[in-house]
């Protein structure tokens, strides 16, 4: 039974050892442990502030990025909004130019024809009164051919300029 139950100058001996040991351990070993711990836990500290500094930062960030690109979509429809008002505008204008070159060059037309219209009229009245000439002095030849029409005209005319 001793192996089992040791004697009490051992169990007095052990205590005193483990005394000694837990002294020297105090001095030395347990000041640089807790110190290490200490050091290991405030890293620890600071790498989660770190992460948190981080992903607040991040969170930051992306909230930025988000402004910006909502920025930017309305910047992009706004310029597409005036492009398509520019648009839009230009094409009216075209067609209120090309509406009013038609209408001149379709008064200018009138203009010509209205000139050629009258060119003509005033050639086919020439035209008019050179034949009727022409007829009336050959008539008028043929009727005065001899010497008695002639007198006979000359008398009418005579009679005329009286009665007038």
């Amino acid at each position: 039974m001793d192996l089992i139950i040791p004697g009490s100058g051992l169990i007095i001996w052990q205590i005193i050892g483990f005394g000694i040991l837990l002294i020297i351990l105090g001095k030395f070993a347990w000041k640089p442990i807790l110190s290490a711990l200490e050091e290991r836990e405030g890293a620890i500290e600071d790498a989660l502030k770190a992460a948190e500094n981080a992903r607040n930062e991040m969170a930051h960030l992306k909230a930025e990025n988000e402004k910006l690109l909502q920025k930017a979509r309305t910047e992009r429809d706004q310029i597409l909004k005036s492009a398509n008002e520019t648009s839009a505008k230009m094409i009216e204008e075209a067609k209120e130019e090309a509406s009013k070159a038609g209408a001149k060059m379709i008064e200018d037309a009138k203009a010509v024809i209205e000139t050629e219209k009258k060119a003509a009229l005033s050639e086919v009245k020439n035209q008019v009164a050179t034949l009727a000439l022409d007829v009336t002095e050959k008539l008028l030849r043929k009727q005065l051919k001899t010497e008695e029409s002639q007198k006979e005209l000359v008398e009418e005319f005579v009679n005329d300029l009286k009665l007038n």
